[in-house]
């Protein structure tokens, strides 16, 4: 089975009775739901994704533009996939004007993270090859979470790595 994400889907009204009570038995079914759901998520570019059942197992692959274009297709696949497996072999291809410099892309994630005020002061990131790798210490998972949010968003980057620490008694004296 395969459906490819760019291709044009059922309305909405009737992808929505299909998928009413999350009854969907057949796998093949949850495949060509995913797509749907990619091709009409607007914050997911899916010209380039490809989803198929692979034993019994939802895949992705092919492209994808961006970092957070990444994370909103594989969102979009567990909201429609459930308990299913849905593996992701979506590869981050960013266009040549977005492509940073490890540097940069450094300078500008620790920059930001030293402007924003949800972020713990102590985290900081380094970047190899387009990967922004946090470290540091956070008070809870919500100030991890805003940090690694932050740079993601950023251009430039193709991955995230979060080894922030929690800790109840980080930032204290």
């Amino acid at each position: 089975m395969l459906a490819t994400a760019s291709q044009p889907a059922e309305l909405v009204s009737e992808e929505s009775a299909r998928l009413e009570g999350a009854r969907m038995g057949d796998i093949e079914d949850v495949g060509d739901a995913v797509a749907d759901e990619l091709t009409f998520d607007p914050d997911v570019d899916a010209s380039g994704i490809t989803v198929r059942i692979v034993n019994g197992e939802v895949t992705m692959a092919g492209t994808v533009p961006s970092y957070p274009h990444y994370l909103a297709a594989v969102a979009a696949a567990r909201r429609i996939a459930g308990d299913r497996n849905v593996r992701n072999d979506l590869e981050i291809r960013l266009p040549p004007d977005d492509v940073r410099d490890d540097t940069e892309l450094a300078k500008a994630a620790n920059d930001a993270l030293t402007l924003n005020e949800a972020t713990p002061v102590g985290v900081a990131a380094k970047a190899a090859n387009g990967d922004v790798i946090l470290t540091g210490v956070a008070r809870n998972a919500t100030e991890r979470a805003a940090a690694e949010l932050l740079v993601a968003a950023l251009t430039g980057v193709r991955r995230v790595t979060n080894n922030i620490e929690v800790r109840a008694d980080a930032g204290l004296p």
